[in-house]
């Protein structure tokens, strides 16, 4: 992990509260990959509100580009919709544990709500480059906020969209699309990230049907480095539970292990 400053090349309003960044990554000689984020400095070298840097997880990954994702929620993000074409940005990263693909695995379930779409969707990039079928759900609350499913309809070979806006995305009308895909397909994976209703749902299903799992957190994180603890969630492991920070322990962790509830 290194303290990068990158070109920004794109920064466009994509929906009513996203907004989708591209910068150039050709000065990064690190490994990146899909499930790992860097915290983004948003204040320009004159000011220190926000003094906190934002975690953002990785959309794409381009050979000399980074893509970002990110929904406009407070200062920060306020802030860097503000940043035009050619400023540079400060970036420390790639940070956290990323996403595993089993050497074997032939095909593959994701789950994604909101902007863990963008999460999963570097993601759904690498394992279609390996060959991977892809089967994609993925629930918002309008269809507005379903940004990624052009970007995902490259590399999935079938997608579900669920929102609350048609009455689609309740749990159970999601499980039972999980049910349907489960029995039609041999699926040697799931993932998931945006939800812990979701989630949890996965797990669940995970645990029923053997099929192994993954899950992205999105903790809230103030400094991104495992100083402040503002991150903590439990886990579960050889009937003890741990309590560990989601951006150094994480935010990937096995599915079966999480404790959401």
């Amino acid at each position: 992990m290194r303290d990068y400053k990158l070109t920004l090349l794109s920064n466009q309003q994509v929906s009513t509260r996203y907004w989708h960044m591209i910068l150039d990554s050709s000065d990064i000689q690190e490994s990146i990959e899909p499930g790992q984020f860097f915290n983004i400095q948003s204040t320009d070298h004159h000011s220190y509100y926000p003094l906190l840097r934002r975690p953002l997880s990785i959309f794409l990954i381009n050979d000399d580009t980074l893509e970002f994702l990110y929904k406009v929620e407070g200062a920060g993000t306020t802030q860097l919709t503000k940043y035009a074409p050619g400023k540079n940005m400060q970036l420390l990263g790639p940070a956290g544990v990323p996403f595993t693909i089993d050497r074997d695995c032939n095909r593959i379930l994701l789950l994604a709500r909101g902007v863990g779409i963008a999460t999963l969707a570097a993601l759904a990039q690498k394992a279609f480059q390996k060959g991977i079928e892809i089967h994609s759900i993925l629930s918002a609350r309008k269809r507005d906020d379903l940004l990624a499913t052009k970007t995902l309809e490259k590399y999935c070979k079938e997608i579900y969209c669920v929102t609350e806006e048609d009455k689609s995305s309740d749990v159970e009308n999601v499980r039972e699309i999980i049910h349907h895909l489960t029995k039609t397909y041999n699926f040697d994976a799931m993932y998931t990230c945006g939800s812990k209703r979701l989630s949890l749902l996965l797990q669940e299903l995970s645990i029923e049907s053997g099929i192994s799992g993954q899950v992205a957190l999105e903790e809230y994180m103030a400094c991104g480095m495992g100083v402040c603890y503002s991150c903590v969630c439990d886990v579960k492991r050889e009937g003890m539970i741990h309590t560990v920070k989601s951006c150094e322990d994480g935010p990937v962790f096995p599915l079966s292990e999480v404790v959401f509830r």
